[in-house]
């Protein structure tokens, strides 16, 4: 902001023309509405005879491959197709059989752990984790001497080692063995000169170490999958083709969503009247994306995307705007949900407390209408919780006061929004402590998706894609705030350029 800014001048408060105000010169846009709305979406593959019928000739053919007769299958192929499947971005379309393939599996290898691969034994570890069959990290104890390390043998089989560094991240807390394995497997995949390694396999462990599978946001992964797995001799045509197909139907839904909330979003005007805020719809609609990608799912990506757009505004005005007693007023408001209050603040905060209220009202009353479910005292508690946190990191910042580790971190909590966005994290020491706090949380979420949980399965699934779209955003920077080409070519492999063929 600038305080030459005549119109922006008139738009911050009718308190106090003379207060000092911080500047963040945000960029603009990368997506111009224009050409958001240029995106052909006209044709929907779902509507298409043609279509449908080639993709369910195709789906019967990759469930017969997955229902396979107990004498008739080689164990690890089949697991290594079901790795396929998963990484091809196609596990949402055949979870039942896979679960029941995994069943089969899980019941014939018990009494034969010990004539089992590294590899086999952590790739059927790790896919049966995945889909919540309890297995024990005991199964790696044969691999391990009297001292509990890892046997140096093991580092003969690079295919193996990086399974192992795979199935690692699926630990739950206190499983010391695989935490070994972690180590031990990260260790060796790191120092790779001087082994025979073809060029695909070294290009999976330089992608596995850059980011473990777990961690990654899952239709990025997909694209990168598709990419490499069509470069393989012993690719299964089916399982690409019907992978690309299913990127491009998945795209095409993704871009019918945006058009649709970006032109609420324009409607609201919220980025047309308050130049200071950041102007980063298509950003949050990739969170959104990151959280739930499915394409029945529209509604929940729209609403995402909405509130994803209104927490940044929100989070600007406390950064950037807003004085400490606008923003007291701000916080209040918002606290007691009384539209009588927006009287008490300037121009500009009266827009953004009033876009936040009718979209949070409407939002509410859908699911009142839907579900018979009153959200609005939760909802708007924890939209009063957030701005509190926003306005004791203000006050920190009004009072020079250093906070320490522990405060920001029980702040930071509700401050960088779990819904939809974490805060930006730069800094190798602060950066370690977050990702040491991510694996943690990662490990008690592995729990949480085990049998037995108290929550559902959907809920963990987007905990769990919350945590990798925050790595995504902010792995090589401020991905949300000030998206560079990195950022950008993410957003246009996974939102916008199709996949050639099949």
């Amino acid at each position: 902001m600038t305080t030459n800014n005549t119109t922006q001048s008139s738009q911050i408060s009718h308190h106090d023309h003379h207060t000092s105000r911080q500047s963040a010169n945000y960029k603009p846009s990368m997506w111009s509405y224009d050409f958001v709305q240029s995106l052909k979406t006209d044709h929907n593959p779902l509507q298409d005879k043609a279509y449908k019928d080639a993709w369910k000739f195709l789906e019967e053919k990759v469930k017969h491959m997955i229902d396979y007769d107990d004498d008739d299958i080689n164990m690890l192929t089949m697991l290594e197709f079901i790795d396929d499947i998963q990484r091809l971005g196609l596990g949402y379309h055949f979870k039942e059989d896979i679960t029941r393939a995994l069943y089969k599996i899980l019941n014939n290898i018990d009494g034969q752990r010990t004539y089992q691969s590294p590899h086999f034994t952590a790739l059927s570890f790790r896919l049966l984790r995945q889909y919540g069959f309890e297995i024990s990290q005991d199964v790696f104890s044969r691999f391990t001497d009297g001292n509990g390390s890892f046997k140096a043998w093991l580092c003969e089989d690079v295919k193996g080692m990086l399974s192992l560094y795979e199935a690692s991240y699926f630990s739950f807390e206190g499983e010391s063995l695989l935490d070994e394995g972690l180590a031990f497997s990260t260790i060796y995949l790191k120092n790779l000169s001087g082994y025979n390694v073809t060029k695909g396999l070294a290009e999976q462990v330089s992608h596995a170490l850059e980011l473990p599978l777990h961690h990654r946001m899952q239709r990025l992964e997909a694209r990168w999958y598709i990419e490499a797995y069509s470069k393989r001799p012993d690719a299964n045509h089916v399982l690409l083709e019907i992978a690309k197909r299913d990127f491009n139907k998945v795209q095409s839904t993704l871009q019918r969503d945006l058009k649709e909330v970006s032109r609420w979003w324009v409607d609201m005007g919220l980025a047309k009247k308050l130049s200071f805020i950041r102007d980063r719809l298509m950003e949050c609609f990739f969170w959104s994306v990151g959280i739930v990608f499915e394409p029945q799912h529209s509604h929940v990506r729209k609403e995402l995307t909405k509130v994803a757009a209104l927490v940044t505004t929100i989070d600007d005005v406390y950064d950037v705007c807003g004085t400490l007693d606008e923003l007291e007023l701000f916080t209040s408001a918002v606290e007691t949900w009384d539209i009588k209050a927006v009287e008490d603040l300037p121009d500009y905060m009266k827009l953004c407390f009033l876009a936040l209220y009718n979209t949070v009202n409407e939002m509410v009353y859908d699911t009142l209408k839907e579900q018979g479910q009153n959200a609005l005292p939760y909802v708007t508690k924890t939209w009063a919780d957030l701005c509190k946190a926003f306005l004791k990191e203000t006050t920190w910042r009004y009072n020079k006061h250093i906070p320490t580790f522990e405060e920001c971190i029980y702040t930071a909590w509700i401050s960088v929004s779990g819904v939809v966005f974490l805060a930006e994290v730069q800094g190798g020491e602060t950066a370690n402590s977050i990702s040491c706090m991510t694996r943690g949380s990662m490990n008690k979420l592995n729990k949480d998706g085990a049998s037995g949980s108290p929550f559902t399965e959907q809920f963990v699934q987007a905990a769990r894609n919350l945590a990798r779209i925050s790595q995504c955003v902010y792995q090589y920077g401020d991905g949300h705030g000030a998206p560079d080409t990195r950022a950008k070519n993410r957003i246009l492999s996974v939102i916008i350029d199709p996949i050639k063929g099949p």
